[in-house]
């Protein structure tokens, strides 16, 4: 656990204003009810998501307004609301007109694109329950994940559809490539709108986690996420009218969609995206030409980003005024360089596949503490359980919980009750797996996950907490940190860590890390172990840092050096 009590915290800016100006008034006296203010429909008891993104704006006025501008570094594109509007309306008539219905199960398999956006609002906006799949999924993630969720339609490309088993999937009813979908919707006449409206617990979404421990599940939300969605957009994101927004991650996890498609659209913002993959260059200049405002990503790119060194001087980011992270952890030392170099802070964020949107955040009125998670969404009580399941005081490091229900809650685990009911306590805690410790004025610091905490000699390490302190040394990039098998200790903490360019891996430079690490944390939390990688492995779009890989490895390794 860390001292917070030194530590040095960001302000904001002063003299801005923001959506959510006083935390602790509004945290004192809100209701998810007052979110539902700012739909048009739901408080009427109809709900359809893709009509508030989208269809909403057009009808108060807004149809010339950009909704959209996307790049892949060759081409690029720029929609209206109204053009949005009348794709999705044509769209949707065809998935009605072929067969899909209320609750159908339409798959979206696409690159991060114009049409991966649009065909996940048509699908809802026809009633279906959309399953957008990351572009990177090969042939078992797909079929793996379209079967468990018995999937009648898909929409794809002639390139994904390669990787499509629709032969090995038996609910598949009709397969559309994007190009037969507009084939098909240039000759409609559309004679009435074609919103199907739905009850707030009817399903809207469905997204299967990545599988780290065990077979990929499939958390299903309902219409009513989208409540939630937008006032964490509004004071989260701090999204206004005249933003231009950039969140980097494809729609096929959870970031991509929630805070990629619904939220900023829900909150009238212009949204960016960009087609290729992570390129420091590209994505400097990607900012500085559609002058993004407000821009949302992970650490690992953020680290990337400050391994390049001074490159960002190359290019004018002065219409960054609101950073955020998702994913993991963000590392003290990246919201310093961002702070620096940048002249803006990245506000961390906390919230899971299965929650449907932000839970724990750092507000852009408040202090941020570097390495903290922030503190809990208005409507939103979260607590510090141990083992029994009872409330542990601040400062004690137990497994953070959230108490049930809020709108983005997860509806069900798909065909899996006894997983579902698995994540809560018989008084209606909802359980994280993450560890973490609150301080005395609410704000929550990540320790590790339940299985990833170290116990060496007694002493229980967070790893994220050494991985936070390895990068702050000048030679390191990355880290790793996992407790590796001792006979006298229990375990020992072993680090991976990369190098940034420059420096190379000479004992008198693992030494160097290793007393950077026990004299700014702590002894016993120095690694005994530093082994340097040319890579790590991390998850492919979040860029988590797997450290069940890294232990996985390094116990195979023991194991042949037994032999």
């Amino acid at each position: 656990m860390s001292d917070t009590t030194n530590q040095t915290v960001l302000p904001p800016e002063p003299g801005q204003k923001y959506n959510l100006q006083e935390y602790e008034e509004v945290a004192r006296h809100f209701s998810w009810s007052e979110a539902l203010q700012h739909l048009s429909v739901a408080p009427t008891g109809q709900w359809n998501a893709a009509y508030e993104c989208i269809d909403r704006h057009v009808d108060e006025g807004f149809g010339g307004k950009t909704a959209l501008l996307f790049t892949d570094g060759k081409r690029e594109e720029y929609y209206t609301f109204s053009q949005v509007k009348e794709i999705t309306d044509r769209y949707a008539r065809v998935l009605i007109d072929e067969g899909v219905k209320k609750g159908s199960r339409v798959f979206i398999f696409l690159p991060k694109s114009p049409d991966c956006y649009f065909t996940i609002l048509a699908a809802i906006k026809a009633g279906a329950i959309a399953g957008p799949l990351f572009e990177a999924f090969m042939e078992d993630a797909v079929r793996e994940r379209m079967n468990d969720c018995e999937a009648e339609f898909l929409i794809t490309d002639e390139e994904l559809g390669k990787r499509v088993p629709s032969k090995e999937l038996p609910h598949l009813k009709k397969q559309w490539t994007v190009a037969e979908l507009e084939n098909k919707a240039a000759g409609l006449s559309l004679i009435s709108e074609p919103v199907v409206w739905l009850d707030e617990d009817d399903g809207m979404l469905i997204h299967y986690t990545s599988g780290s421990t065990g077979k990929p599940k499939g958390v299903l939300h309902a219409q009513r996420a989208i409540s939630h969605q937008l006032i964490s957009g509004k004071w989260v994101l701090d999204l206004k009218e005249d933003d231009v927004y950039w969140c980097t991650s494809h729609p096929g996890w959870v970031t991509g969609s929630v805070y990629g498609v619904f939220a900023p659209w829900l909150n009238r913002a212009t949204v960016v995206i960009h087609g290729g993959r992570y390129d420091a260059s590209q994505w400097y200049e990607l900012i500085e030409k559609f002058k993004v405002t407000v821009w949302y990503s992970a650490p690992t790119a953020f680290r990337l980003l400050m391994s390049e060194g001074g490159l960002h001087a190359d290019y004018d980011l002065s219409s960054l005024r609101h950073l955020l992270s998702v994913g993991e952890p963000l590392n003290p030392e990246v919201i310093h360089w961002a702070h620096t170099h940048l002249n803006v802070r990245i506000h961390d964020t906390w919230w899971m596949t299965e929650t449907g949107g932000h839970l724990i955040v750092n507000f852009p009125s408040a202090v941020i503490k570097p390495g903290s998670m922030g503190r809990p969404f208005p409507g939103v009580k979260a607590g510090i359980l141990n083992e029994k399941g009872e409330l542990l005081p601040a400062g004690e490091v137990g497994e953070l919980a959230i108490k049930a229900p809020w709108p983005g809650l997860m509806k069900e685990i798909w065909k899996n009750k006894d997983k579902y009911h698995s994540y809560f306590t018989e008084d209606g805690w909802y359980k994280s797996g993450d560890t973490a410790y609150q301080d005395e004025e609410g704000y929550v610091f990540f320790s590790g996950r339940n299985d990833d905490l170290i116990n060496t000699a007694g002493e229980r390490v967070g790893p994220f907490e050494v991985e936070s302190k390895l990068i702050e040394h000048p030679a390191v990039a990355e880290a790793g940190v996992i407790g590796k098998p001792d006979p006298v200790r229990g375990e020992i903490i072993k680090a991976f860590v990369t190098l940034r360019n420059g420096f190379k891996a000479e004992e008198s430079l693992i030494n160097s890390i290793r007393y950077f690490v026990r004299r700014e944390l702590s002894a016993h939390a120095a690694p005994r172990e530093i082994e340097v990688v040319q890579e790590l492995p991390k998850t492919k779009i979040s860029g988590k840092i797997l450290r069940r890989e890294l232990k996985a490895r390094e116990l195979e390794k023991e194991e042949a050096l037994k032999r």
